[in-house]
This record gives structure tokens, C-alpha cells and sequence, in this order.
């Protein structure tokens, strides 16, 4: 049992008895503790993966947002000679960051290599299978609407069979990732209370495990800030370490869905996908902190209600 200290100790001795007493609090419950810290962990490694694929998501998203392709299909009559005018007409556009001309026979040449076995079918349907067009690159992305029917009279029906720039189904992948990010946050709220209950009733077990400790320092004149900051400290250690444990769960778990994602999809397709960031990383810390702090305060709370 450690002794409570005198009335004229400093502060840095004060500090540094709690600090040896935490330690050792650490040590001689090394069990007990060691379940707080992986019920810590575990929390944060399940937020810290939905966090990672819901950041890859939003870029995705934004980045689609800042690429808007229009995609302007030629009617088959339209003669190459006019194909090209209306390209440069469309270049000189203040409104227009470029235009890029795909024939029949380009067209089909790019899906054929992005769906091999696509090959053969178009092969035997000849290379008029598939309409030419247009790729239009815009300077204002967000105003893809107004700059549409500025150009209007540059994409005339008479010349294209359709007009397509796909902001449909951005948005619809936006509302699908607002979804996802909506139910994250619910389950993510489930997984922070369940965390935080699991490891006030584990620090509960510590505390009451050196109930005769703590009953004698009130005796003695301790004060609630004495008995209470060597669990708060306790606390901020399980929840370090826990943090760490789930950074370092995660970059392995990343590593391995990355080396799958590239042998099924291959290197372009996943060149995009990134790890969380460092701001994020350390609200992931915050948040493990918070949960280690949080739950010995609230079991030291619940066992001083309950002491004589």
C-alpha cells in the first residue's frame, strides 16, 4: 500500500508518486488491464477501418465532381470532315479545358482492352458497333448545367444521338455514400458506448481489487484528487496504447486489402486509394484517450459512491 503524502510535498513529487503508482497499478493487474487496452483497441480499429474506406469514398466522390466528362455521341451520318469542325469549334470555347475526338474504331479498341472478353463480339460486329464522340473536359465542373445550355447550340441534334455527362450517377453514388455515412455514425456511436461500458466495469475490477488500499487513504485524509488521478493516468496509458495497437492493426489490415484489391482490379485501378491522414489518425488517439480517461473516471466515480 503507498503511503499518502505529506501536506508539504511539491507538486513534482506529488506527480511522480502517482505516476509510479499507476505503473505499478499496471503491472500487478497486468490482466485486467490488458483487456481494457484490447477492448480500446478493438473499438478503434473497427472505427478507424470505417473511417479509411468512408475518407477513399468522399475523395472518390470529390473527385469525380471535379472531373465531369461529357460524352457527346455522334449520329453515324455525321461525316469525319464535320466530326472535326465541331471539335475545334467546341476547343476555341472559353468554357471548354479541352475536347478529345474517339472514332468507332478507337471506341471499341478501349473496351476491348478494359473488357477482354468483350474482344471477340466486337470483332464479329465490326468496328461501327459503337458510336464516335466527343470527350469534353469543362473549366467549372459545378456548373455543368448552365455550361450545357450555353453550349447547346455547339451539341446540336442534328450532329449527336446523345448528350451524356453522368452527374445522374454521381449523385447517386454521393446519396449512397451519405447512407453509408449516416449508418457508420450510428454503429460507430454503439461501438463507443459498448467500449466505454466494457472497460468501466474491467477498471471496476481493478478498483475493487485494492478496495482495503483506497478505504485506508480516505481514513488517512486523503483527498478524492490523491485516490483518483493514479486511475485517471492508468486510463490515459490504456488508451495510448490501444490507440497505437489500432493505428497499427489498421495499416496492416490496409497493406493487405490493397495487395487483393491489386491483384483483382490491378495497380491503376487502385492508384487512388489512400491511408487516413495524420489529423484523422490523432482524433483516432483523442478518441482512445477519451475512452481510457472517461472509463476510469466514471469506475472511481461509481466506487467512491458505493465506499462507506
Amino acid at each position: 500500500m503507498s503511503a499518502v503524502p505529506a501536506g508539504g510535498t511539491s507538486r513534482a513529487q506529488l506527480a511522480l508518486h502517482v505516476l509510479r503508482r499507476a505503473l505499478r497499478s499496471l503491472w500487478e493487474n497486468a490482466y485486467l488491464n490488458s483487456v481494457s487496452t484490447g477492448v480500446i483497441a478493438a473499438a478503434l480499429l473497427l472505427l478507424g477501418m470505417y473511417l479509411n474506406v468512408q475518407f477513399n469514398l468522399t475523395q472518390l466522390v470529390e473527385g469525380w465532381d471535379r472531373d465531369v466528362h461529357v460524352s457527346a455521341y455522334f449520329r453515324a451520318e455525321v461525316a469525319p470532315a464535320r466530326r472535326e469542325a465541331l471539335a475545334e469549334r467546341l476547343r476555341a470555347d472559353p468554357r471548354v479545358a479541352g475536347v478529345q475526338l474517339v472514332t468507332e474504331a478507337e471506341a471499341g479498341a478501349w473496351l476491348a482492352e478494359r473488357v477482354p472478353d468483350l474482344a471477340p463480339v466486337l470483332t464479329e460486329l465490326g468496328p461501327e458497333v459503337l458510336p464516335a464522340s466527343l470527350e469534353i473536359s469543362l473549366r467549372e465542373p459545378a456548373a455543368l448545367e448552365a455550361h450545357l445550355a450555353e453550349l447547346a447550340p455547339l451539341l446540336d441534334p442534328a450532329d449527336f444521338d446523345e448528350v451524356d455527362h453522368g452527374r445522374e450517377w454521381v449523385a447517386r453514388f454521393d446519396a449512397f455514400v451519405s447512407a453509408v455515412r449516416s449508418l457508420g455514425a450510428l454503429f460507430g456511436l454503439l461501438i463507443v458506448v459498448s467500449a466505454l461500458f466494457l472497460v468501466t466495469n474491467t477498471v471496476y475490477l481493478v478498483i475493487y481489487s485494492r478496495r482495503d488500499e483506497l478505504e485506508i487513504q480516505k481514513l488517512v485524509g486523503a483527498t478524492t484528487g490523491f485516490i483518483v488521478a493514479p486511475f485517471l493516468v492508468e486510463g490515459l496509458f490504456q488508451g495510448l496504447i490501444g490507440a497505437a495497437l489500432a493505428v497499427g492493426g489498421m495499416l496492416a489490415a490496409s497493406e493487405l486489402v490493397l495487395s487483393r484489391l491489386e491483384l483483382a482490379l490491378g495497380l491503376e485501378a487502385t492508384a487512388g486509394l489512400a491511408f487516413l491522414p495524420l489529423p484523422w489518425l490523432l482524433v483516432l488517439v483523442l478518441m482512445g484517450v477519451t475512452l481510457g480517461v472517461g472509463s476510469a473516471l466514471v469506475a472511481v466515480a461509481r466506487f467512491l459512491a458505493a465506499a462507506p
